[in-house]
């Protein structure tokens, strides 16, 4: 941060980072942050037209698929989708589509408590 930025906002010395710093976040899931019974519909993925382009685990904004290194296919976490449709929007290749929630044995993914 450049010293003109800390002195117009009175930052503290100690609470300085410098530009372009990596601010370290959260690592792992976190338990108090599920999100996966918002969810009225799931992005279901057709792994026959999938280019692993990772479109989707880059926009996901709850870091909800991975790419599983033995299988080489993207996996999707049902806990922590809460259903916004981006990486739908955001696949190329149209290997995802949303279906309803209800269509699936189980259904929506349930809280074990709520908050």
């Amino acid at each position: 941060m450049s010293p003109l930025y800390c002195e117009k906002f009175r930052i503290p010395k100690h609470l300085e980072i410098a530009d372009g710093a990596v601010v370290p976040a959260p690592v792992g899931e976190q338990p108090m942050m599920k999100t996966g019974n918002w969810r009225i519909e799931r992005p279901v993925i057709d792994h026959e037209k999938c280019t692993t382009c990772l479109n989707c685990f880059i926009f996901c904004p709850d870091s909800c698929w991975h790419l599983d290194p033995k299988s080489e296919k993207m996996v999707w976490d049902p806990i922590y989708c809460k259903g916004c449709r981006i990486c739908v929007e955001e696949c190329p290749a149209d290997a995802l589509r949303l279906e309803n929630e209800l269509n699936f044995k189980g259904g929506v993914a349930r809280l074990d408590k709520p908050y």
